[in-house]
């Protein structure tokens, strides 16, 4: 069996689906609250809904949501003798790593997914606004996709090596926090940082923050190529501090 199927198995019996699911409908609900306790209907339509929920989403919660998944994904091998049994195995360090990475990739895959279903669902259901969501925010979950797969890979590198829970999912909320600040003193210069890549991306259309409310080709390249190269050496230097570290007493 390889390395990835092993994992994938794992997630039959995962905490890590509650996560999944539950972090992006409560966003969602949690933006649009007010209007609903108002009564009113978004004004600007389907752009207030996806403003509300996904821009502040992009902030911080997803980051934080990845740093879980990372941390539930991890949480088997820090258990007991587990480390060094997977150490001490046949699989080679980068196939425990990419495999790792993978996993908690698609994860937060599946909670854009549903996090874009929430959107459709409370702007029907809720709001009746007319129409479907607009194609661009389509795209933009796409994107968000791909943006989140740097943070994922860096968050299942923390929690490898930090057999703590929680600290992994502080160095997330800082490091996000830094790189939003970062975004809007410097702008796309921020997209050194994985989370910076992930937040860039959620603000894609919203015109807040370093957003200007229109989607470039330009933007989406730099979010593209920020994103292979960091996940590229994530990996590389994940998997050279592991085969430099098989055992842990």
């Amino acid at each position: 069996m390889s390395a990835l199927s092993a994992e994938l198995l794992k997630l039959k019996r995962s905490l890590a689906w509650p996560i999944v699911v539950l972090l992006p409908i409560v966003l969602v609900l949690a933006g649009a609250a007010t209007q609903l306790a108002d009564g009113r209907t978004p004004e600007n339509g389907w752009h207030t809904v996806w403003l509300q929920s996904v821009g502040f989403y992009g902030l911080f919660p997803l980051a934080i949501g990845i740093a879980i998944l990372g941390s539930l994904v991890w949480r088997p091998e820090h258990r007991g003798s587990n480390w060094n049994a997977l150490m001490s195995g046949p699989t080679p360090s980068l196939r425990i790593v990419t495999a790792k990475a993978v996993v908690v990739a698609t994860l937060t895959a599946i909670m854009q997914v549903i996090l874009l279903a929430a959107v459709i669902v409370i702007g029907k259901a809720a709001f009746g606004l007319p129409g479907m969501l607009p194609a661009e925010y389509l795209a933009v979950t796409a994107l968000l996709i791909v943006a989140t797969i740097p943070a994922a890979a860096l968050q299942s590198a923390l929690s490898m090596f930090l057999r703590s829970f929680a600290a992994p999912i502080a160095v997330a909320l800082v490091a996000s926090g830094i790189s939003t600040a970062a975004l809007m003193a410097v702008g796309n210069a921020a997209l050194v940082s994985p989370y910076g890549v992930a937040t860039r991306a959620a603000l894609l259309g919203t015109g807040s923050f370093v957003d200007t409310g229109t989607i470039t080709g330009g933007d989406v390249t730099v979010i593209l190529v920020a994103t292979v190269i960091l996940t590229a050496l994530i990996l590389a230097f994940t998997t050279w501090i592991l085969e430099r570290r098989d055992t842990r007493i």
